[in-house]
């Protein structure tokens, strides 16, 4: 079964573009879900690994920081 891939323009058509009353509530979910998913990717891209220092430095041991990004 194959999928369909439709492919939309960016930004202002010459044709005249569609209100916000003639679009969907699905076309809605799809724009805000890929917006969200999108900011998801980023914030975990920049976020992994500070969040994985922070959580090694609050550890039982507490390790120094120099401790945490070497190697050994």
């Amino acid at each position: 079964m194959a999928s369909r891939v439709s492919l939309k323009a960016k930004g202002k058509s010459s044709k005249g573009s569609k209100g916000t009353e003639d679009r969907s509530y699905v076309d809605c979910m799809k724009e805000w879900t890929t917006w969200g998913l999108r900011k998801a990717k980023v914030i975990t891209h920049y976020g992994f690994i500070p969040m994985i220092i922070l959580i090694g430095m609050n550890s039982d041991p507490k390790p120094q920081l120099s401790q945490l990004l070497s190697p050994v």
